[in-house]
């Protein structure tokens, strides 16, 4: 009779998700046979070993009518489910949303936020303050394209959201770019950031001005062959026409020959009308991009595209004309007065391009999601003053040289690392972007923002802590004599030691692994919060590093 009742159990079985079989095996869950058809249903309160927690409730599938957590929820023969239905997804945003109702930090610092070229600035900071100084170019070089020029011209609408400038005075954010690329021009060889292999596609940049030469740098790292051409002797535009003392010719030289070795070809003194058409450049290349800057009269009037005055009309979604392959942006579609902003549309327009000739929707960049915690209040911006430098802003001995290693590394210091530590390695951050959460939909007054410093390096910020139980549930199973556990009432709970005690006390076996297997950066340990997953990190690399329970 047990043999028989193993036989049956053991037996394997077919269920239907979102129309497709998988066989399954009794006491399997919904959410593992889905992962068996690479469905990726979101989780955050669930850990293999710790079994269904059932707190998060993002994980839901839709069964008989109804909705239920996927990770609880047992197979039956004869199942049907649907996941990836608008309805479904609804529910998990809507899930989602909740948990952000509650939730007090930022996913990304207001200086990350409110660059246009999304470069992780207080990465940047860590770097250079450590002396760190190859990581501090790498971060620098993977985003910024003529980085040694906004270094010197930005106009740094960054260092307005420094919380730092609310207590004496900003980072020096755009000094410190100077800094970190006027330290990698001054070696033999310059740092040439990483591109994909090459994909056989081909696009012509029409204009070496600030927004043709961004659009050439992301899209040839994107992989593709880039030819800028320019009716221009030298590449650069107007930036050639800035005063030496402004913009060193050197700089905006060795900035230009840097795109030269990440693969991109120039043709100078080639004037669009006259020595080539666009009707011939659609022949020879996958995709075109105007970025000539402002239209003369006649000028507009050779290019053979709709205009608007004397300005190309485009989709704003897309960056295209009328003419399916011809792309435009920049001054020549709207007038930029910001070289930043100028930089930004060219990467707009390189995504536009990269997506078309790679067959995908063609549409400009997803900004990438962010909780806002807001303005801090004294006491708040206090706790994060503790782990800054208490010095004023660090000008440098001799402005027109810029800052030494030391100086730099002294501005440095005084970031206040407002980001978050788990920024880019965050399971709630990311799902929210997958989902489109709008983290302000039941979002009323928030709660008092809090870090806590535990002494043996642990960082435990409550106001990110969703009460998942992952936690609690690690200490019950490896019999800490403390332990961690929900206290308090309603929405008073809370995730502590108990008899009063600090939250490491009942973390001295498995704190690592909490810290591990947290979904939101509640638990972090202090020596480790620059290690974040990088733009370039695989999806492989992200489950690995957690963004998967």
């Amino acid at each position: 009779m047990a043999f028989r009742r193993w036989c049956i159990l053991s037996a394997g079985f077919t269920i239907t998700i979102d129309g497709r079989p998988v066989e399954v095996r009794h006491g399997e869950s919904v959410l593992a046979a889905a992962r068996n058809l690479s469905i990726d249903i979101p989780t955050l309160c669930f850990l293999e070993k710790c079994g269904p927690l059932n707190s998060c409730q993002v994980c839901l599938v839709k069964l008989n009518g109804k909705l239920v957590p996927s990770c609880g929820t047992k197979v039956a023969q004869g199942m049907v489910i649907e996941s990836e239905t608008e309805e479904v997804h609804e529910a998990r945003r809507t899930a989602l949303e909740l948990l952000f109702s509650d939730h007090v930090g930022d996913c990304l610092s207001p200086c990350h936020r409110l660059c246009p070229l999304m470069l992780n600035i207080p990465s940047m900071l860590r770097h250079i303050h450590e002396e760190r100084l190859d990581e501090a170019i790498t971060t620098v070089r993977q985003t910024l394209p003529l980085a040694g020029v906004l270094g010197r011209l930005c106009h740094h609408p960054c260092e307005q959201g420094c919380r730092r400038g609310n207590w004496d005075s900003p980072a020096a954010i755009r000094d410190m770019e100077r800094f970190v690329t006027d330290e990698d021009l001054k070696r033999a060889e310059p740092s040439i950031p990483a591109k994909k292999p090459d994909t056989g596609k081909s696009v012509v940049i029409i204009g070496a001005g600030p927004t043709g030469l961004a659009a050439a740098f992301y899209l040839s790292r994107e992989g593709h062959k880039v030819v800028v051409v320019d009716r221009r002797k030298l590449a650069g535009g107007t930036l050639r026409e800035l005063p030496e003392e402004q913009l060193p010719a050197t700089v905006l030289d060795a900035e230009v020959s840097l795109l030269q070795k990440l693969g991109v070809e120039f043709k100078q003194e080639v004037t669009l009308g006259i020595e080539v058409r666009l009707e011939g450049l659609t022949r020879g290349f996958d995709a075109i991009l105007v970025a000539i800057g402002e239209l003369a009269k006649d000028e507009a009037a050779a290019l053979g595209l709709p205009l608007a005055g004397n300005s190309i009309k485009t989709d704003p979604n897309t960056c295209q004309t009328p003419m399916a392959h011809v792309f435009a942006a920049g001054s020549v579609v709207r007038p930029q007065k910001q070289l930043v902003k100028a930089m930004a549309e060219g990467r707009a327009a390189a995504e536009c391009v990269h997506r078309f000739v790679s067959g995908q929707p063609t549409r400009r960049p997803e900004k990438p999601f962010s909780s806002i915690m807001g303005r801090l209040d004294p006491g708040e911006l206090r706790q994060f003053l503790r782990n800054a430098s208490s010095v004023g802003s660090v000008s440098p001995c001799d402005r027109c040289a810029g800052h030494t290693r030391h100086e730099a590394a002294a501005e440095s210091s005084r970031c206040l690392h407002c980001d978050c530590h788990s920024s880019g390695n965050c399971v709630l951050q990311h799902y929210a972007q997958v989902y489109g959460a709008d983290a302000s939909r039941f979002r009323s007054e928030r709660r008092e923002f809090e870090q806590q410093l535990q002494p043996g390096g642990i960082i435990f910020e409550p106001g990110k802590c969703i009460l998942c139980g992952i936690c609690v549930k690690l200490t019950e199973m490896a019999a800490e004599p403390l332990g961690l556990a929900f206290v308090g009432r309603g929405f008073d709970v809370r995730v502590s030691a108990p008899f009063n005690n600090e939250v490491e006390a009942g973390l001295q076996r498995v704190g690592a692994e909490c810290v591990k297997h947290c979904p939101t950066g509640a638990l972090v340990f202090a020596e480790k919060k620059h290690h974040i997953l990088s733009p370039s990190t695989s999806s492989a690399e992200t489950e690995a590093g957690g963004v998967q329970h």
